[in-house]
């Protein structure tokens, strides 16, 4: 949408830089500008300033500029277009109306708008009426607070046509109920009807956190069991979230967004602190509605029932979500223990026990792994090309080439671990191990000893791919078994990694576990990928990584990492000498002395010492 000239600057006019920020940030007045902590880092020390004059800010720590429209686009995930009716409506202005049609449409869905707050007004008040006690008694039954009801907004639709005639008699036009579906209208000549009757009231909110349309629950038997507002002017069902207004600025502030199942998970996860909890309404995930969950996090957590339908629609997420893959875009997923849903463990068990199930949720790419091992027996040659087809076509769905060809890696890293035979054993498994996803049963299959060994002491390519390869195992090794900390604090915290993000992952692991010595894996994990580091994550804690140091792997014990980490910094300090070692023969060469003689053989002696005849094993 094309704004007038001035538009834009007359809203930039009414509302000053600083009353936009300081409603976020703590502001302070020091001559001509304000500063204060950061919005997009974690800082102790005041780096944000604000200029009123020059109408921006600027952050000197993460280098994030901009205006008034740019901070509610960066804090609270919101599109252009959002922010500028966000703040023309804060400022007094409407919305300029490009043609005499769209101006007569925006009335009209302003009038639509007012009588779905109506409808949801109606609904809370008889919640709290003589009406709706049972309504009331079912939801504080269900452990939901007062502060939680009135945060939804749940109401109850009382039985008969009192809705109708209650804001008929206010003024509201019957039209305009029928149109938001508030109001049914009646078949063969019969009167229209209230079209929630005797059900708790759920509303569903725009992006904007107005009602636009309800879901409604019956609280004994009956069927159906939710009834939801129909698609109308207001609402597209595949376009919107459940919970999506309250759960924006949490998501933005964590980088995380949950996605439950129905109403009362999202409710129920935020009564229990997981406020960044969405959920689709009544419909498999649709690509719009992906598309508002990445502008959320690059990696939302899909949650589903432990049954089978729930690995059914998880099932379908992962194939609707897959050829929407982009770099640093994609999907976990953390299936519900069976017989049970987020909002059950919430209540029953607490907010720990949630955390841990978030904690365990697997990658897309496990989920779509498993569903080929289900789907494609590996217990011939023949079945084992078909698995192998199966896989590179189910990568070519991939749009992005990038992402593509990182899932065609994976497959043939994953292919190559399957079949490869056990040491001293017959070529051929019959399949794989689950790898913590319960799709299918998982089939036994070969689990080599060497995977669980040390690395190959010479890993392929040359000795700088090499130093990066060990670096890496290094590294994914203490993010899989944070309690070997003390062992290798010291040497990790002196080394200095190759690939500059990597060698920041590596610094900021060091920084918390060292802050935290109770973090345990998943935790290490969620905590880092909140921050910025999923794609490194993602790289270094895969198969490609435990195909040459099965000690990394999460399920290896300690004492297994402690003696591959030692293994593996060996062959990086042995690397770092055999490197000075050339340097000091070239200068011995060069310039012959008695110095250059001594250093010499005393890097030759650390290099091969007397005894290590077998070097090659170091």
């Amino acid at each position: 949408m094309a704004f007038p000239p001035n538009f834009l600057d007359d809203i930039r006019t009414r509302l000053p830089v600083s009353s936009v920020v300081g409603r976020r940030v703590r502001l302070i007045k020091r001559g001509r500008e304000y500063v204060g902590l950061s919005p997009f880092s974690n800082e102790k020390t005041p780096s944000f300033t604000v200029n009123d004059e020059k109408g921006f800010y600027h952050c000197f720590s993460t280098q994030e500029h901009g205006d008034i429209f740019t901070f509610l686009m960066k804090t609270q995930n919101l599109s252009f277009i959002e922010a500028v009716e966000r703040l023309a409506e804060e400022a007094g202005l409407e919305m300029p109306k490009a043609t005499p049609q769209e101006a007569a449409e925006a009335a009209r869905d302003t009038k639509l708008r007012e009588a779905a707050e109506a409808g949801c007004a109606f609904f809370e008040q008889m919640l709290h009426a003589s009406e709706g006690r049972p309504a009331l008694e079912y939801l504080k039954n269900r452990g939901l607070t007062d502060a939680t009801i009135k945060r939804f907004r749940l109401g109850y639709a009382p039985n008969g046509n009192l809705l109708k005639n209650k804001l008929t008699a206010r003024g509201v036009s019957e039209d305009l109920l029928l149109d938001v579906r508030l109001v049914s209208p009646g078949k063969d000549g019969r009167e229209s009807f209230d079209f929630f009757r005797d059900r708790v009231i759920f509303p569903i909110l725009d992006m904007r956190g107005r009602p636009v349309a309800f879901g409604g629950r019956v609280m004994g038997e009956g069927e159906p069991k939710y009834l939801n507002s129909p698609d109308t002017p207001l609402f597209h069902k595949g376009q919107m979230l459940y919970g999506f207004s309250l759960a924006r600025a949490p998501a933005g502030d964590k980088r995380e967004v949950i996605v439950a199942e129905g109403y009362m998970d999202v409710i129920g996860l935020a009564q229990a602190g997981f406020t960044h909890a969405v959920a689709p309404l009544g419909t498999a995930m649709t690509e719009a509605q992906l598309a508002i969950l990445w502008r959320l996090a690059p990696e939302p957590i899909l949650c589903f029932d432990g049954d089978r339908a729930g690995r059914a629609a998880a099932l379908r997420a992962a194939e609707r979500a897959l050829p929407l893959l982009k770099p640093g875009l994609s999907l976990r997923f953390a299936m519900m223990p069976a017989g049970k849903d987020p909002d059950d463990i919430c209540r029953r068990e607490g907010a720990e026990a949630m955390q841990a199930v978030l904690q365990a949720a697997v990658p897309l790419s496990d989920v779509v792994w498993q569903q080929l091992l289900a789907q494609n027996p590996a217990d011939t040659p023949e079945r084992r090309a078909g698995l192998e087809r199966a896989a590179q076509a189910k990568a070519g769905v991939i749009a992005d080439e990038s992402v593509q060809g990182q899932y065609r890696q994976l497959f043939k890293t994953r292919l190559f671990e399957l079949f490869r035979a056990p040491s001293g054993g017959q070529g051929g498994g019959k399949g794989a191990k689950g790898r913590g996803f319960p799709f299918g049963k998982g089939r036994k299959g070969p689990t080599p000893d060497r995977f669980a060994g040390f690395p190959p002491s010479r890993p392929p390519g040359d000795a700088d791919s090499a130093r990066k390869h060990r670096e890496r195992i290094l590294l994914a090794t203490l993010l899989t078994h944070p309690d070997i900390f003390d062992h290798v604090e010291e040497r990790l915290g002196r080394l200095d990694f190759a690939d500059s993000r990597l060698d920041l992952l590596r610094q900021t692991a060091l920084i918390h576990v060292a802050q935290d010595p109770e973090l345990d894996f998943g935790g290490l994990q969620a905590h880092l990928a909140s921050i910025g580091f999923a794609a490194e994550l993602e790289t270094l804690l895969n198969s490609t990584t435990y195909v040459h140091a099965g000690f990394a792997r999460p399920t290896a014990p300690k004492e297994q990492a402690i003696t591959g980490w030692d293994h593996t910094f060996a062959l990086c300090h042995r690397a770092d000498l055999e490197a000075d070692l050339k340097r000091a023969e070239l200068e011995l060469v060069e310039n012959p002395s008695e110095r250059a003689l001594a250093a010499f053989e005393a890097l030759q002696k650390q290099v091969r010492p007397p005894g290590d005849e077998d070097s090659d094993e170091l």
